[in-house]
């Protein structure tokens, strides 16, 4: 039996959940997120608690787990949300909002642009430095601060590129002069 899977998914303030056959629906103050499980997973609510059941371990083990984390984001997410920050170094570097699309100055020729998602709240801070990224579905955050830390990771000679905010950048010496 999965350690994860049996654990019940405590309700936060304001979070309702809906269970019709392998569609679970998590309502909150900042929206509504539903997913469909696995089919031999199975979820109830009671006691201001939603326990997810596994018809059989040796089969469905593996999703029993995943389908308890998965309502667990979700409840999170639409109660209190999530958020991403990401750090722009470099002598040039910056991000501008403009409508829908973060356009990246990272040294290229153009800058990069990135098309916002649906569901998604970028802001620029910091005279463009710094990126926040928030929504309330964990994947779609994760994805898209992802997706912009690629234009141009933080390369580990100087340091300059884009970051999360909190990752530490293991530095490399460079060339020594005989």
């Amino acid at each position: 039996m999965s350690r994860i899977g049996k654990e019940p998914v405590k309700l936060e303030d304001g979070a309702t959940v809906e269970v019709s056959g392998q569609k679970v629906t998590v309502k909150g103050k900042l929206g509504e997120l539903s997913y469909t499980m696995h089919e031999g997973i199975t979820a109830k609510v009671e006691d201001g608690c939603v326990k997810v059941l596994c018809a059989d371990d040796e089969k469905f083990g593996n999703f029993h787990g995943l389908a308890r984390a998965l309502i667990h984001n979700m409840v999170v997410g639409v109660s209190k949300g999530y958020t991403k920050q990401l750090s722009i170094e470099g002598t040039g570097f910056k991000a501008v909002l403009k409508g829908q699309e973060l356009a990246l100055s990272l040294g290229f020729a153009s800058p990069k642009i990135f098309a916002i998602p649906e569901g998604l709240k970028v802001t620029v801070e910091n005279d463009g430095l710094q990126v926040t990224v928030t929504g309330i579905n964990k994947e779609v955050v994760g994805e898209a601060a992802a997706r912009i830390r690629s234009f141009y990771p933080a390369e580990p000679y100087k340091g300059k590129g884009i970051k999360y905010v909190g990752e530490r950048i293991r530095r490399k010496q460079g060339k020594k002069v005989a």
